[in-house]
């Protein structure tokens, strides 16, 4: 099985991958975290491994448009990694001779306490993804520093100068496998007990329209672990709406409210029904 995910290697997301994917599956790097899902519905990969959400900084907003740009795609399990990061310099240095801090842009904000106490100096610059960050330190000559794993700067031939420096103890990150739609979920045999849910629709506009949406599951004793509102792009003012929610679609009352809802949207779409974490 070849596995998609943000590379290049030494990435929090290879990091998970290679923790959880099952034996002999092949790891493949990608440019973006819509790159691995569009790998995926192109039939590139068999799979996919992409972050969805960051205790400390929320849902990672790529992964959520991705997924709905992708309709043949679906969410078949998730993993749940603590996210520990370094400050990696091409060479061992004072930190007082690093001007930029290079990484991805969740790194970043998890680890701005760090940055604005220890190098409130520099000039912290979004990259790609924390590997990357970490090679083009790398090759620079100046006075950069990354922030990613230890694993990349062994990886790259760079020195740790830091390690631990994310602002909180109990920074964690929830990924999830993505695969083509009606594939197995990601841990074979175990029951799906949660499902994700995408939804929007005209009446958005109209006073009570989101309470009524999700009337449909407090009537019906569906727990909603999630919600989370993003610009559809077409108007300004017009959002879809994601769900996390505990039951596996197929259960009667995950149904009954997920065709509830149907009534007041104009396209509801599940991204999957899978083993919690």
């Amino acid at each position: 099985m070849r596995a998609g995910f943000l590379g290049p290697a030494g990435t929090f997301s290879e990091e998970a991958l290679v923790a959880t994917a099952p034996p002999g599956a092949e790891p493949v790097p990608f440019a973006t975290v819509d790159a691995v899902v569009r790998a995926v519905d192109a039939g590139e990969v068999e799979r996919g491994l992409v972050p969805i959400e960051s205790a400390t900084e929320g849902s990672v907003d790529a992964t959520l448009d991705a997924l709905v740009d992708a309709p043949g795609v679906a969410i078949v399990g998730e993993v749940v990694r603590p996210i520990a990061h370094a400050l990696i310099a091409r060479a061992d240095r004072p930190l007082e001779e690093i001007g930029t801090v290079a990484s991805h842009p969740q790194a970043l904000a998890q680890c701005a306490g760090f940055l604005r106490t220890s190098l409130p100096w520099a000039t912290p610059v979004a990259w790609s993804s924390t590997a990357e960050a970490v090679l083009e330190v790398a090759a620079r000559s100046e006075p950069w520093a990354a922030i990613g794993t230890p694993r990349a700067a062994k990886l790259y031939g760079c020195a740790v100068l830091r390690e631990g420096i994310e602002d909180h103890d109990g920074n964690v990150t929830r990924f999830v496998w993505v695969a083509p739609g009606g594939a197995e979920p990601a841990r074979d045999g175990a029951p799906a007990s949660k499902t994700s849910l995408a939804f929007w629709g005209a009446g958005a506009a109209e006073p009570g329209w989101l309470v009524r949406c999700l009337s449909e599951f407090a009537f019906r004793g569906v727990n909603l672990t999630r919600i989370e509102s993003r610009p559809r792009k077409d108007r300004l003012g017009q959002y879809l709406f994601f769900v996390d929610l505990d039951g596996a679609a197929g259960a009667e009352r995950v149904d009954a409210a997920i065709e509830g809802l149907r009534a007041h949207c104009d396209e509801v779409r599940i991204l999957g029904a899978y083993q919690a974490a």
